[in-house]
């Protein structure tokens, strides 16, 4: 009998994710070849290691396949319609800063709120005969945003990459996507709305509610909290 903690694969958010742990005397340790998939966890008895990538984490949580996860709060918010009765967020864990925002370009002097992008879109289809293009990756947080701001007459282009180039290169007229400097973005000769931002994102641990939380796990999931610092367990939902 385990749970089942999904840390990051890779980069950045998986050595800052390690670090996290190894802090409160909890070890990540790879199993085999250092880019090889697998991990154990040491310090704490009956956790189950399992490596994916931030975006995937997410998905196993609302399915019950992970008891326990980090990720960033964009991604549960954008991956799970319904986050909030499947997932919650136990801890926000300091790393992973980023700001989800909706950007247009700088030469377009007379946009700065979600109200002008509004008045530009509808006038856009007059002069170009279809309509604005928003690039992005995030397309459920994208569309509930703009619908709570009255924009309307848009379509989203799917942007799984360098997304702040799409304006340049002609592909959208505007952009969702995620920004902790926003050095990239003003390279690319775009801005930020002043009412468009989204989400302030960062890592999290989260809980499934969806996963089984009998008493065999619910007691081993109060010797990670223990050794954590972090509560769990009323996080969690008693389904067995």
């Amino acid at each position: 009998m385990t749970i089942r903690l999904g840390l990051p694969s890779k980069g950045r958010l998986r050595d800052k994710t390690a670090a996290w742990f190894a802090e409160r005397g909890v070890t990540i340790e790879n199993a085999g070849a250092e880019r090889e998939y697998a991990g154990r966890v040491r310090g704490v008895e009956g956790v189950e290691l399992v490596l994916l990538s931030a975006a995937e984490i997410p998905r196993e949580l609302a399915a019950g396949r992970l008891h326990l996860g980090v990720t960033g709060e964009d991604l549960v918010q954008e991956k799970i319609p319904d986050w909030r009765r499947v997932v919650t967020l136990a801890a926000p864990l300091g790393f992973g800063h980023a700001d989800l925002i909706v950007a247009v370009p700088a030469a377009w002097v007379d946009v700065e709120t979600m109200s002008d992008l509004d008045a530009v879109a509808a006038d856009f289809r007059a002069r170009h005969g279809f309509s604005l293009r928003v690039a992005t990756k995030y397309h459920l947080l994208a569309r509930r945003f703009f619908a709570r701001h009255g924009v309307a007459d848009y379509r989203l282009v799917d942007s799984q990459g360098a997304t702040e180039g799409v304006a340049k290169n002609r592909t959208a007229e505007a952009i969702v996507d995620i920004t902790s400097s926003g050095e990239t973005l003003r390279a690319n000769h775009l801005k930020i709305l002043a009412d468009g931002l989204i989400l302030r994102s960062q890592a999290n641990l989260c809980v499934s509610r969806a996963a089984p939380w009998d008493a065999p796990r619910r007691a081993l999931a109060e010797r990670l909290e223990g050794a954590l610092g972090v509560r769990l367990l009323e996080k969690a939902s008693a389904t067995p």
